[in-house]
């Protein structure tokens, strides 16, 4: 595939993602200028996303906005991820529990990703976008997947990772990492504070369960003052949340890591 067919592909994925955003009809101007595109390919771009389905324009207005084609993409993926749904369940007790922000997280080749998230109700927070992803050694959710991993698998990770990572002072040591993954197998839970945000504090747990066959991270974040403050009742939040998921014959088997 050549390299231009790859940018018009990243382009139109970026050109939906912009409407999941703004969530309001665009010009085509608009859509140019918002994402940084060339008039010329944004009008191709848009024309061949209309033709598809994808995009609905409204002439007299000149606006384009998505279709239910769109939602159809993916309406059927929380249902295959997360089988009965406990795990949206136990998601949303964390987050009444608490009010921080919560997020599932997945293993992606090197990388940590934010498969599904929810907003904290406090003044003072992190944000977070679903689907968001960074190196997978620079979260503690991220480490918490790692501890479910053989030590050759764990090694031949963190050296893709880093490997992966464009900045030197993000990478880490495999020495840290594997101190850092025993910790969280003595606990059953990992916590850190001023990473991947400099004041914030996050909490997370292996979930007893399989998605698509990985292992999934639930986890709370949020300022870490606040965290302090509520260590213990957080923990035990995050502890209750877990224990609530049972193995779903639906999507997968425990997880054999200690809780």
């Amino acid at each position: 595939m050549s390299d231009e067919k790859v940018k018009s592909a990243a382009r139109a994925f970026e050109i939906l993602d912009y409407f999941r955003l703004s969530r309001q009809p665009r010009s085509m101007s608009e859509l140019a200028a918002g994402l940084g595109y060339p008039l010329s390919s944004t009008t191709v771009l848009l024309k061949t996303l209309v033709k598809l389905g994808y995009l609905n324009y409204d002439r007299r207005a000149r606006v384009y906005f998505p279709t239910t084609k769109v939602t159809g993409l993916g309406d059927w993926i929380p249902k295959a991820l997360f089988g009965s749904g406990q795990v949206i369940d136990a998601m949303h007790d964390l987050h009444a529990a608490t009010g921080e922000g919560i997020f599932l997280g997945a293993k992606n080749d090197v990388y940590l990703q934010y498969i599904q998230t929810k907003e904290s109700i406090h003044a003072l927070r992190f944000h977070i976008e679903e689907g968001t992803i960074r190196p997978i050694t620079k979260s503690i959710a991220g480490l918490v997947l790692l501890a479910t991993l053989p030590p050759d698998k764990l090694e031949n990770t963190v050296r893709r990772a880093n490997i992966a990572t464009p900045k030197a002072s993000d990478r880490v040591k495999l020495s840290d990492v594997t101190e850092k993954v025993a910790e969280i197998r003595r606990l059953g839970y990992g916590y850190v504070e001023d990473t991947p945000f400099e004041g914030g504090a996050t909490f997370a747990m292996i979930l007893p369960v399989l998605v698509q066959g990985q292992p999934i991270a639930l986890a709370l974040g949020g300022v870490a003052d606040r965290f302090r403050r509520n260590h213990d009742r957080y923990l035990q939040a995050l502890r209750n949340a877990v224990r609530s998921v049972r193995t779903d014959p639906d999507f997968g088997h425990p997880v054999q890591i200690e809780l």
